[in-house]
């Protein structure tokens, strides 16, 4: 059911894109190892697959992820599917900053803009919420399909759409960070 919905979601962003701006928050797609900065291992890269295949329809104009190497190749194939080059904002300054930072950037963005962000379990929520969403605040480490989709109107108000791809994630231990 939040597979159909989220199809639904990303099916009507070409018409909300129009009146409001868009984005799209995925964590980064499954490590190759626990390295500091990890290639995606074979389902990493076929998350990253399902992510461009789910966004096909979605008019991407703009696409910001972390410094590590696991964000942008997540996110590499849909980014170059809409002819967009990825934008880097740093770590700079801790999570904190870099919530912040995403933020503004996505609120200076054109109102028609449709944004995909690629992140960490640890930003993910948190960016959500910086930008008016009111969801949980949290995302288990072994948590790698979920996908939100925020419509940013005048005001603040962020309605979400939260939603599944890819295959489905398997979580047996307790929520951890920093993924």
């Amino acid at each position: 059911m939040k597979r159909l919905l989220l199809a639904t979601a990303l099916t009507l962003l070409s018409a909300t894109s129009a009146m409001a701006q868009t984005v799209i928050l995925a964590r980064h797609a499954e490590k190759a190892d626990q390295s500091a900065d990890p290639a995606l291992s074979e389902a990493g890269q076929a998350r990253a697959t399902a992510l461009a295949v789910a966004l096909s329809g979605a008019d991407l104009t703009h696409v910001l992820v972390t410094p590590l190497r696991r964000t942008g190749d997540t996110a590499a194939l849909a980014a170059q599917a809409h002819a967009v080059t990825p934008e880097v904002i740093s770590f700079e300054g801790g999570t904190e900053a870099h919530i912040a930072r995403v933020a503004a950037r996505v609120r200076a963005l054109p109102t028609d803009a449709v944004v995909l962000v690629v992140g960490h379990s640890n930003t993910v929520p948190l960016i959500a919420k910086a930008l008016g969403e009111v969801g949980p605040d949290e995302m288990r480490d072994c948590e790698y399909d979920r996908l939100t989709v925020l419509t940013l109107r005048p005001g603040g108000e962020a309605p979400a759409v939260v939603g599944r791809y890819g295959a489905p994630s398997t979580c047996e231990s307790p929520a951890a960070t920093g993924g």
